[in-house]
Order: C-alpha cells, then sequence, then structure tokens
C-alpha cells in the first residue's frame, strides 16, 4: 500500500462525471448503455483499488459482481439491438 490508491480512485470518480454529462444531452439509446458500461469498469477500478488500500476483502467480491453485471447488460443491449436491426430488415 503505497497511500496512492485514495487519490488516484478519487481521479477515476472525477472521470465519470463527463460522462454523465455527456449522456444528459444524447437521444441516441446507445449512449446511456456506453456510459452504464463506462460506470461498470470504473466501479471496478475503484472499488478493487480501494479493496487493495485495505479498507476490505468484500470489496473484491461486489467489484467482481458489479463487472459481471455490465458484462450481461452489455450483451442484452448488443442482442436486441441486434435483434431489432434485423426485424427492420423483413
Amino acid at each position: 500500500m503505497t497511500g496512492f490508491e485514495f487519490p488516484l480512485a478519487l481521479f477515476l470518480l472525477a472521470n465519470l462525471m463527463p460522462a454523465l454529462w455527456t449522456v444528459l444531452g444524447r437521444p441516441n439509446p446507445a449512449d446511456p448503455m456506453l456510459v452504464a458500461l463506462l460506470f461498470g469498469s470504473t466501479g471496478v477500478g475503484i472499488l478493487v483499488l480501494l479493496a487493495y488500500s485495505g479498507a476490505g476483502p468484500a470489496l473484491v467480491d461486489i467489484a467482481l459482481v458489479l463487472a459481471l453485471l455490465a458484462a450481461i447488460s452489455g450483451i442484452a443491449f448488443a442482442r436486441r439491438a441486434w435483434n431489432n436491426r434485423e426485424g427492420d430488415h423483413d
């Protein structure tokens, strides 16, 4: 533990704010999904950094669940978008 984990976690959290600001003005349905995936992956990074800094090993388990949920939601969105696109050609 170098003490660099907390500032790095705050930096990652600060990087999520422009993503949230971007999604508020976009009507495209893919943009909120991309931001949700960004929140998932950045959230995993923040939780792992906090677990490494000594906040608790249970945070690693929460990070793994968050990563799994982000992956499943991304796959579900892509599958639904793909099926909708194929239906438009009929």
